[in-house]
């Protein structure tokens, strides 16, 4: 059955692309790498290892939040801000190849915060003050939302779509719109959805939620997509199908996806398991760049199996 787009007004982009995923259901799985640098050293890896490349690359904008104050932050967070920082170049990029894009935020907080200010245990930004007209929290979210929708409109009018992936792991607490508690996250998407579809327009993406509670589910209305992040213990590939069916029990119809995952799932597993995922998303670094999590062998094998999308196999779509 196909599914409709959530935003009545999604470009003709966007509706080819879930069009294209509601086609892929149970036939396929789109294969996905996440990348934090201008190098992409993740995309090289895998094609010297398994001579192709994913359908699906990930980016991240977290050197593009509006309020990083760099004055309280560590070596480790200004490397990672510095080598974060262009990439959106890389995106347009990747989408002049055909390639299917994702992007992750990690909202530096929009009012104070330290050093990596995403996290909630580096600022004492208050995310349940935001649902309340008239407070700074208010005031600062929505400028920052304002400074992203700029950026994201550039890829608009370029008819690029993008699967939109806010408030990623909304279950847990670590991150300052998690904080809060999940009925505050998911109201936060939801602002979200009605300026960026209402206001602002933004017609080419794709929305994604990214919470496994179903207390915390936005609902049906508010997304095309719902994911999870899983990170399994090293070197045991599954098809996640227990995973698989608990989203289930969340949505009645909408497609799922893995959002992120360190260890890789085993691809051959998922059609005779009946895991209909439609993507996974290895995270970054170490995870891909090295053998700790999966081998190189098991990264060929995947890559190369049947049931497996790569870029070469991505039907042109926009």
């Amino acid at each position: 059955m196909m599914i409709q787009p959530v935003n009545k007004n999604a470009s003709k982009e966007a509706r080819a692309v879930l069009e294209y995923l509601n086609h892929i259901r149970g036939k396929g799985i789109l294969l996905g790498q996440h990348t934090l640098t201008m190098a992409q050293e993740e995309l090289a890896y895998l094609e010297e290892v398994t001579g192709k490349l994913p359908a699906l690359c990930g980016f991240e904008l977290l050197s593009y939040s509006p309020n990083i104050r760099y004055e309280t932050c560590g070596e480790a967070a200004l490397k990672e801000l510095r080598e974060n920082q262009g990439t959106l170049t890389r995106a347009y990029e990747w989408a002049e190849r055909g390639g299917l894009l994702t992007f992750t935020w990690h909202w530096y907080s929009p009012i104070g915060g330290r050093d990596k200010a995403f996290y909630a245990e580096n600022t004492e930004f208050d995310a349940s003050q935001v649902l309340l007209e008239g407070t700074p929290e208010r005031e600062a979210f929505f400028r920052d939302m304002d400074a992203m929708a700029e950026l994201l409109q550039g890829f608009q009018e370029k008819n690029i779509p993008i699967l939109w992936r806010p408030f990623h792991e909304a279950e847990g607490n670590w991150f300052w719109w998690g904080a809060k508690g999940m009925d505050v996250a998911r109201e936060l998407y939801r602002l979200m959805f009605c300026y960026y579809t209402e206001e602002k327009h933004l017609d080419n993406l794709i929305w994604v939620w990214n919470n496994p509670r179903k207390e915390g589910y936005v609902g049906d209305a508010y997304c095309d997509i719902l994911t999870a992040d899983r990170y399994p213990e090293a070197h045991r590939h599954t098809s996640m199908k227990e995973v698989y069916d608990s989203l289930c029990e969340i949505t009645e119809n909408k497609p799922i996806a893995i959002g992120e995952i360190g260890t890789i799932p085993d691809v051959s597993l998922m059609e005779p398991d009946g895991a209909q995922w439609l993507w996974f998303m290895t995270w970054s670094g170490s995870f891909v760049l090295t053998e700790n999590w999966t081998t190189k062998e098991v990264f060929a094998a995947q890559y190369n199996h049947p049931y497996a999308i790569t870029l070469e196999k991505l039907p042109k779509l926009y």
